[in-house]
């Protein structure tokens, strides 16, 4: 298999698909891979540290497309990557299909096998994501207690209080990977933390392992009361498949929220969990509506880019590995989890959520099509 590993050019992403320590292991396995240039530099790898592994440096992205079958990133494929994809393509990384239409189709009419880091799925559980889903979770209250103060657009409340004043009032909206580590981080900050989720199991779970966050099951009325009287709030949903996350707070509730609140939408890359969200980058991450600062960052763990992208690595190379050694028909017909990652093959989209989303038609994975 000839892999490729390009530098990413999503607004202030600095993080890189493979490791040089994981690029070795598919170097012994027998395959060739290129690496484009720098494109490691944001993560703390230079290029001398992946020749030192076996890996060929490249000197531009229409280089490395053209030369690479299975291509490994972090971040969907930005505009200025279009041209380079072409049906010879096997696409791995983070994709995000559900809110962006014009990159589906993209996929579609390039009919590139794109297999989907957030819905490669093991029974309830997503691999690929919860690494990533950890390091937004635990940045969220982070990011939040920053911008809280006054001269960032906050209320001016300091996330632990202080002796006779209150700490700030902290809601979590989910209770999966990213909730949990957000209520852990913002619960050991001194916050006074409400995490609020629909399923009862889910907040027994939490509750054992963070007996001084508080749990509440979710209803509107509930959810409304809660968030009225927050000062911070994480949404941290998450739809199993690929599906838009749903809209908890419309403008109206928005508007209930107190001034200078922060909403800190963790779920942005799936379109938020507000009516009011939209992308934000590290370098401009917040904006105001109805009074309240929204941070919406679509790439929040590429902030520590060292950390991040070792993580990801060391979750995704099995994968990787899988595609390479078995090739990707067989890989796919022989493992149910990246079958499940597949949401475009052969010109058809193959994931019913993302198909949902933009009214287009869906076509369940044959891979004897191809």
């Amino acid at each position: 298999m000839i892999i490729g590993v390009p530098k990413e050019v999503k607004t202030d992403e600095f993080r890189v698909g493979i490791t040089p320590s994981n690029i070795a292991f598919l170097v012994d396995d027998g395959h060739e891979v290129f690496v484009e240039t720098m494109a490691g530099e944001g993560s703390g790898f230079s290029d001398a540290e992946y020749r030192d592994v076996g890996a060929k440096i490249v000197f531009s992205a229409k280089e490395l497309y053209e030369k690479a079958h299975l291509v490994v990133k972090v971040k969907e494929p930005q505009p200025s990557e279009y041209g380079f994809l072409n049906e010879k393509h096997t696409l791995f990384c983070y994709l995000h299909l559900a809110p962006t239409k014009e990159l589906t189709v993209v996929l579609m009419q390039k009919r590139v096998c794109a297999i989907a880091y957030e819905t490669v799925a093991q029974g309830r559980e997503l691999p690929l994501l919860k690494p990533m889903s950890e390091i937004a979770g635990s940045m969220a209250p982070i990011v939040g207690a920053y911008h809280l103060s006054r001269y960032k657009g906050g209320d001016g409340v300091l996330i632990c209080g202080s002796e006779e004043v209150e700490a700030a009032k902290v809601l979590v909206v989910g209770a999966g990977n990213a909730g949990f580590n957000a209520a852990k981080i913002a619960s050991g900050m001194g916050a006074d933390v409400t995490v609020i989720n629909r399923t009862p199991s889910r907040l027994e779970e939490l509750k054992k392992q963070l007996p001084h966050v508080r749990t509440l099951l979710y209803s509107e009325n509930a959810f409304l009361e809660a968030i009225k009287s927050s000062d911070m709030v994480i949404g941290a949903v998450l739809i199993h498949g690929g599906a838009p996350t749903p809209k908890f707070i419309s403008r109206e509730i928005l508007k209930e929220m107190k001034n200078g609140s922060i909403l800190v939408d963790i779920t942005i890359d799936q379109g938020g969990i507000s009516e009011a969200s939209h992308p934000t980058t590290h370098t401009n991450p917040t904006f105001i509506e109805e009074r309240v600062l929204h941070y919406c960052v679509a790439n929040m763990p590429g902030a520590y880019p060292k950390t991040s992208t070792v993580a990801l690595s060391n979750a995704t190379i099995s994968y990787v590995r899988k595609l390479a050694n078995d090739g990707v028909i067989n890989a796919i017909r022989n493992n149910a989890s990246l079958a499940l990652g597949v949401n475009v093959f052969n010109g058809a989209l193959t994931n019913r959520a993302v198909a949902e989303a933009h009214n287009l038609e869906y076509k369940a994975l044959d891979i004897e099509d191809k």
